[in-house]
């Protein structure tokens, strides 16, 4: 039996506050991108899923507690869930305090198509810095970009440059990493310098504008798959052409 394939999807935003309709934009947005979807369940103690007969209302009150509980979508054949988790200020950039979105969907052809609605509405809905979504595959060797290791350093696989943690870079709007599909809000477009015509043309050739003036940037046609030599590639001259992603340039 084989593992489902996943596409990870995370936006940063800023810190919840009281009375923050943020979190119910999220979920509605997400049920809006892709057919058929409703998150109307709580994944509760053994990941046992309890239905949610007022969801909304359940979600306004949670989010007063400064929380976006784990939502699912009932189907443990095709498990979607959401949810949210401040991060405090200490561990941020720049010493913000922040809110990550985490979405977890089966990467079939039906959430492939919806992918960059989704993340579009799952970040404008947060008021997002910046977000992505990416396979699961593709995100371990992400992940490697900026775990230490026993001798210290970071230690990326596939020639990947090294990144900065999150705490260790200047401001929020700098985006973390890069990933298959990339949001970027417009204070993130501008700190890294995108769009740029003249350098960005392959770039903006799978790019589209939010309804906020930010940006849906996606880096192949296909799910980034970093075996793809050719995907792998387009993940490097990415990071090179914005060495602000990451920490990796100095103001």
């Amino acid at each position: 039996m084989t593992t489902q394939k996943r596409l990870d999807m995370t936006v940063y935003a800023p810190a919840l506050m009281a009375n923050d309709a943020r979190t119910l934009a999220v979920v509605r947005g997400m049920e809006r991108a892709l057919p058929g979807l409703r998150l109307n369940w709580e994944v509760g103690k053994g990941g046992r899923p309890i239905e949610l007969p007022q969801r909304d209302a359940w979600l306004v009150e949670a989010t007063t507690r400064g929380k976006l509980p784990l939502l699912c979508n009932g189907d443990e054949s095709y498990p979607v869930t959401v949810s949210g988790r401040g991060r405090a200020g200490r561990l941020c950039p720049g010493g913000q305090s922040l809110l990550d979105v985490h979405a977890e969907l089966p990467l079939d052809a039906a959430v492939i198509a919806a992918a960059g609605e989704m993340l579009e509405r799952i970040a404008e809905g947060a008021r997002a810095f910046w977000g992505h979504a990416t396979p699961d595959a593709a995100a371990l060797d992400i992940a490697y970009q900026t775990a230490p290791t026993l001798e210290g350093p970071p230690s990326p696989r596939r020639g990947l440059p090294a990144l900065k943690l999150l705490e260790q870079i200047r401001a929020p709007e700098i985006p973390y990493f890069l990933g298959w599909l990339n949001y970027w809000s417009p204070a993130a477009a501008e700190a890294i310098g995108f769009p740029d015509p003249a350098r960005d043309a392959e770039l903006l050739s799978r790019s589209r504008r939010t309804a906020t003036g930010g940006w849906v940037v996606q880096l192949t046609d296909a799910p980034l798959d970093l075996d793809n030599p050719a995907h792998l590639d387009a993940l490097k001259r990415a990071y090179e052409r914005f060495p602000e992603i990451g920490g990796r340039s100095t103001p």
